[in-house]
């Protein structure tokens, strides 16, 4: 399968499955009645920040797949998939917070764990990780909060 493939085989189910999850686990009432920390940001940041966010995962986890398909980091970044798609139907739709933090904290340590694997062998993905990694760590703080002032 040549490169260019790879990268479409990737891009379009991240990236489609991400803005799926998203409409179908929009924030409602249930959320819009929380109480959240003053940092909590506007809900119109959401939408673009994911978007660039999972082109970055995309581009990784075809870079990895090209590289060894059934290498550890690739399993990594499977991980941090499933984890990922997961959190928004456990806290919006299923209203979990809790059950929210615990994924989400395995999903920051499975991006960690990725990072630290292949930031040897592959610098860009590893680098493209990094604002995965910054916005899923405030992420957890932001979920962790609601979680206790609720």
């Amino acid at each position: 399968m040549s490169n260019w493939m790879v990268r479409i085989a990737f891009l379009a189910p991240v990236l489609g499955g991400g803005i799926l999850i998203g409409i179908l686990t929009a924030p409602g009432d249930w959320y819009a009645q929380l109480s959240k920390p003053a940092f909590n940001p506007p809900n119109w940041i959401f939408g673009p920040v994911w978007t660039v966010l999972y082109v970055l995962i995309a581009m990784a986890g075809s870079r990895q797949f090209e590289t060894d398909r059934s290498s550890t980091a690739m399993k990594l970044w499977w991980a941090q998939m499933g984890l990922n798609f997961l959190w928004s139907p456990t806290f919006f739709v299923m209203q979990l917070p809790w059950i929210a933090f615990v994924i989400i904290v395995a999903l920051l340590i499975v991006i960690v764990m990725f990072i630290a694997l292949v930031r040897s062998s592959d610098q860009v993905s590893a680098l493209a990780f990094l604002p995965y990694f910054a916005w899923v760590a405030f992420a957890t703080v932001l979920n962790l909060s609601i979680a206790i002032l609720n």
